[in-house]
């Protein structure tokens, strides 16, 4: 395996001197520098080009995740691995957003850590299993209440409201599905009537909200949608 040459950016001396021990002696690592906040790490990295950066969230000049963006941005070889004690969804979201490799926990053991370097090493994305577990349940919840904003309308008012959605005429939306404007305006209105909406614009927001595109899987003619 590679040597994995890596930098830690933390605030507090006892988790950089923690790191610090559990690498020494491991043949497969080599620390070559530590920071205490987001200035030194994107200094560090401009000059000592580290395979890894352990990165904390918190850092006393600014946000971890700011600091992951723009070493990410500036140096695209260079893996980030975000250390935080901060177990929460929007964290690893906004981690995964900023270019992040991997996201543990500090209450994870040496073990985990060593695991999670030793995976980076091979090339392989990290995420803490109990923030994973969060984030997709959360990711359930929001699906769950996406079926259930669609749950009352038929096929044909889910591809007509899908184009409303996209912010196509009633001339438009009958041309593509073959009916009489007549049709479209009497559909539109009872869309409009179970969704308990005023208009157009309520319903093409109320669509786009409940992203109306990733619950309508449609046929490329324009044929009867199918619910995902």
């Amino acid at each position: 395996m590679k040597r994995l040459r890596i930098l830690v950016v933390d605030d507090h001396e006892v988790v950089r001197l923690g790191i610090r021990l559990l690498l020494q002696g491991r043949p497969g690592f080599e620390l070559v520098g530590e920071a205490e906040n987001g200035a030194q790490a994107v200094a560090l990295v401009e000059r000592l080009r580290p395979d890894l950066v352990i990165l904390d969230v918190r850092l006393p000049d600014g946000d971890g995740l700011e600091v992951c963006a723009e070493i990410t941005r500036q140096h695209p070889e260079v893996q980030v691995l975000i250390l935080t004690a901060y177990p929460d969804e929007e964290f690893l979201v906004r981690a995964i957003e900023a270019g992040a490799a991997g996201y543990v926990l500090k209450r994870a053991g040496s073990r985990e850590l060593l695991q999670a370097l030793e995976a980076l090493a091979r090339g392989e994305a990290i995420l803490d299993p109990a923030v994973t577990r969060k984030l997709l349940e959360q990711f359930r919840r929001a699906r769950a209440a996406h079926v259930e904003a669609f749950k009352d309308l038929t096929p044909r008012e889910l591809q007509i409201l899908v184009r409303i959605a996209e912010g196509k005429t009633n001339r438009e939306i009958a041309e593509e599905l073959f009916l009489t404007e007549k049709t479209v305006r009497n559909y539109v209105s009872i869309i409009l009537d179970k969704l308990g909406l005023s208009n157009r614009v309520e319903a093409a927001a109320y669509a786009l909200k409940h992203r109306i595109h990733d619950y309508v899987k449609e046929e490329p003619s324009g044929g009867s949608p199918g619910r995902s």
